[in-house]
């Protein structure tokens, strides 16, 4: 898959309104939609709850192990920044969203520490 990357200035944009998280955060979230309508049999909205899953299970495939540590460096350390990346890129029109879409809905979705640590799928293996 290439490498997705913003056009001159639109991270200037982005940065200016939300200067908390790095650009890989914006381009992962971005990536994690398509990998979440990739699982969907035909498109349609993604609720929050969804869009947060579908960031963890990306995380996890293509980071393996250090998923969390590479979330952590972009800035995003729990679900409510999913949605704070998300209404950034809404509220500068490079991303859409219904009238009932709120950033509440990304809160406490899952648990860094439960996805990352105690529930990786490495950890379900039976003990020896």
């Amino acid at each position: 898959m290439a490498e997705l990357a913003f056009r001159d200035g639109v991270m200037d944009r982005i940065k200016l309104r939300e200067p908390r998280f790095d650009e890989h955060a914006y381009l992962f979230v971005l990536s994690a939609l398509e990998f979440c309508q990739g699982r969907l049999t035909e498109r349609r909205h993604i609720t929050g709850r969804e869009l947060a899953e579908a960031c963890r299970d990306l995380a996890i495939q293509r980071y393996g192990v250090l998923a969390r540590m590479v979330l952590e460096h972009w800035g995003i350390t729990q679900t409510a920044h999913i949605g704070d990346v998300v209404f950034t890129l809404v509220e500068l029109g490079l991303l859409m969203s219904q009238p009932t879409d709120t950033k509440e809905d990304f809160v406490g979705v899952f648990e860094f520490s439960d996805a990352f640590d105690r529930n990786y799928p490495w950890n379900a293996a039976p003990a020896a």
